[in-house]
């Protein structure tokens, strides 16, 4: 008799959700939502403005690539689709978070995570591959604005994996229940907001080189 409730505990992923009545849920998921509203409106407007100084320089310049810069690496592709695989899996995060006894939250979470550090190396893989083309930070406003760029987005794709690691901790814990699950539920927002803001930079930067 004791085996098969042993079993069944290691099967409920939210055991230990907390108990939080209707009211209290809602005030917390309206307070977490406004404020994460605050902090994208506070990213969009420095992600806007670095972009601005990326077109404004680019409209000045008599020819842009500047001769004899190196075309961008073609790895800056797979950085993109990893991301966007990423953000599929952090999706379904969040609808495994949604669904009753779901097993699979901290599955998604943990391939989200291992996305996020994937792009992040592809990243630094692509900065190598023009730094061995003697295309550094002192090369040319072409090259200081794409490191900026990139570099500016990759501080916050290492702040969304830190909170990732935090809300997967918290999912291990078995903290999130089909009706509350706040955590999942702000960080599928950013981790979206983050991928498309990367498609933006990579459109203005690659395709429209």
């Amino acid at each position: 008799m004791k085996r098969p409730a042993r079993a069944q505990r290691r099967t409920r992923p939210f055991a230990k959700a907390p108990s939080l009545s209707p009211a209290e849920m809602q005030r917390r998921t309206e307070m977490a939502l406004l404020g994460m509203k605050v902090f994208l409106i506070s990213l969009s407007i420095l992600f806007t403005a670095s972009l601005a100084g990326y077109l404004a320089v680019r409209a000045r310049a008599a020819q842009w690539p500047p001769a004899g810069a190196p075309p961008l690496p073609k790895g800056l592709w797979a950085s993109t689709i990893i991301l966007l695989l990423s953000s599929g899996a952090m999706q379904r995060a969040l609808a495994e978070a949604r669904n009753a006894g779901s097993s699979h939250l901290r599955a998604w979470l943990a391939t989200t995570l291992a996305l996020g550090a994937a792009f992040l190396v592809s990243q630094v893989w692509n900065w190598r591959v023009l730094i061995a083309q003697q295309m550094t930070m002192r090369s040319s406003l072409y090259a200081l604005t794409f490191y900026c760029l990139t570099a500016l987005h990759g501080l916050h794709v290492i702040g969304g994996l830190v909170g990732l690691s935090l809300v997967l901790s918290r999912a291990f814990r078995g903290l999130y229940s089909p009706a509350f699950h706040l955590g999942v539920r702000l960080m599928a927002i950013y981790w979206h907001f983050l991928d498309v803001v990367w498609l933006v930079l990579f459109a203005a930067m690659f395709l429209m080189a």
